[in-house]
């Protein structure tokens, strides 16, 4: 709704998104609700904080999670394509790391033996939910661009 709002208001081909992180024994909670989980005020730190204690009884094999991104590119004239990032792991019993944002401390992926705030920015951008969205995003703009040219 965003995009196409924008779009139509701007005569321009518009770029939204939305994500969020979905912890499978929270039924895919805190989902879109992610960034206010925790209050409207809360920090990043509160967030995590918050998150932990929900997941405080919970066992090692049960906090799986994923990060997923949308990103949603509107038409003028009113079409929309949808590129969607996924991202699965599992939540952690405690922050590590110094890198990234938001829940990225405690979203552990299992392949790689970090969490996502222990990776450098550039390999975050390859492994992540938004990562992978963008890449997506990118090659129907090139499509959109070419058309545009034709």
């Amino acid at each position: 709704m965003k995009a196409t709002a924008y779009a139509m208001a701007s005569h321009l081909i518009t770029l939204a998104d939305d994500s969020g992180l979905e912890v499978d024994i929270l039924d895919g909670e805190p989902g879109v609700r992610s960034a206010r989980a925790a209050g409207d005020e809360a920090s990043d730190n509160d967030r995590v904080e918050h998150l932990l204690a929900r997941l405080k009884d919970t066992p090692w094999e049960k906090r799986t999670a994923r990060f997923i991104c949308v990103i949603a590119i509107a038409s003028p004239d009113g079409g929309t394509e949808l590129c969607q990032g996924e991202c699965r792991g599992s939540i952690t019993f405690e922050p590590k790391g110094e890198n990234g944002f938001g829940y990225d401390p405690v979203f552990y992926l299992p392949e790689f033996d970090k969490t996502m705030a222990e990776f450098p920015l550039e390999v975050k951008n390859q492994v992540s939910h938004r990562g992978k969205a963008a890449r997506e995003a990118y090659r129907i703009l090139e499509r959109l661009a070419n058309k545009v040219k034709a």
